[in-house]
């Protein structure tokens, strides 16, 4: 929040949904409350929320803005009827909807099967199918992929991001990048250019965080650990920020 001020950028903060079953939501209600108080438009989502009842129990008592309904683990028949319900439930209680149709799941060196890699590359089609269960941000796999990338780096399909850009925003479905880890400036902003209009970042705001707490949590107290540690993350956020174009934007 303190970045999004000081750069005066949109800001959507993510949280998984271990953030509402080891807290009983608490966090969710925290971020949500400094979002409120912000001078800056922050919205809250949750991400890759996986089970129906956990997904329910989110619009119906805590303050998220848009939820990730991810039921890529089902077949894709049984994926798109429960993406399609939890949407109109979700839609019905004003918060956005958010689904990934394809999916590319880093293995152990962050680098798929080149046949493994083709069979999950969102197509046209599954676009189109995402589109009718009523989803407001697709998250396409076109070579991106959740985790690490190995030695060759991510191998982005442009062309097929481009397709899928022109087919979702005709019918008004905004794109969004999953998969950052690693990314460049140059790379993020190719992204960009072929129209990702909302990003997820991780690892490139809270490594640096990491490296703190583990170099320095027998050295300092609690507090001040935490308090430096917050200064690292505000820090690689405006990066973060500057890189995707949003300062000064709110």
């Amino acid at each position: 929040v303190r970045a999004s001020e000081r750069k005066r950028s949109p800001l959507i903060i993510q949280v998984f949904p271990w953030a509402i079953t080891a807290s009983d939501g608490l966090l969710v209600r925290a971020a949500a409350d400094a979002a409120s108080r912000a001078s800056v438009p922050i919205a809250i989502h949750l991400d890759h929320a996986q089970d129906e009842e956990l997904i329910r129990h989110a619009a119906d008592t805590l303050p998220f803005d848009s939820i990730m309904v991810d039921m890529s683990h089902y077949e894709k028949a049984e994926n798109l009827s429960k993406t399609a319900a939890l949407v109109e439930y979700c839609h019905a209680r004003g918060i956005a909807t958010e689904a990934e149709p394809g999916r590319i799941e880093g293995g152990e060196d962050g680098v798929a099967d080149t046949v493994d890699l083709e069979s999950m590359l969102t197509t046209p089609e599954e676009v189109e199918e995402f589109i009718q269960t009523g989803v407001d941000f697709l998250a396409p796999a076109f070579g991106n992929v959740h985790g690490e990338y190995g030695a060759r780096g991510p191998q982005l399909d442009f062309e097929r991001l481009q397709s899928i850009r022109r087919f979702a925003n005709a019918r008004d479905v905004r794109i969004v990048l999953h998969g950052t880890n690693g990314f460049t400036k140059d790379l993020m902003r190719q992204c960009i250019a072929a129209g990702v209009s909302k990003i997820n970042v991780n690892k490139l705001t809270l490594e640096n965080f990491q490296k703190h707490l583990e170099s320095n949590a027998s050295k300092l107290s609690l507090t001040k650990l935490l308090e430096e540690g917050m200064d690292e993350v505000q820090q690689a956020t405006e990066e973060q920020m500057g890189i995707c174009m949003s300062s000064g934007k709110a």
